[in-house]
């Protein structure tokens, strides 16, 4: 004896639903942007360089384990943040073209330098 409609439909009405919430899982598991660990110390930035995917979005936990402030920039990318001493935050950066682009300590540009590479 064939199963009732109503229980076809049910049954239709679950796949198709268990389906799209499988898809938009996946959807949102892809836009997650992969994160970096980015430590400044005394003037350092540690990665001294880092590689990441092109076009994906990134962010970068920074941290300032320093004595002082510090200021994490790239002004092209307009990407800044101050840290005090001991703090920590974080920059979420748009998908990026391949290239290389150089992120500094503000409060230190002579010695302090990242090299972001987007391959």
């Amino acid at each position: 004896m064939p199963a009732p409609l109503s229980h076809s439909l049910f049954v239709l009405a679950l796949w198709l639903g268990l389906g799209w919430a499988v898809e938009a899982r996946a959807q949102t598991t892809a836009a997650e942007p992969l994160a970096f660990s980015v430590v400044i110390k005394d003037g350092r930035i540690t990665p001294a360089r880092l590689e990441v995917p092109a076009g994906r979005k990134i962010k970068l936990a920074i941290r300032n384990e320093g004595p002082g402030p510090c200021e994490f920039e790239n002004l092209g990318l307009r990407v800044e943040k101050v840290l005090s001493p001991g703090a920590s935050s974080f920059v979420v950066i748009h998908p990026l073209l391949p290239g290389t682009y150089r992120f500094i300590d503000e409060f230190h540009p002579a010695t302090s330098e990242m090299l972001l590479v987007a391959k």
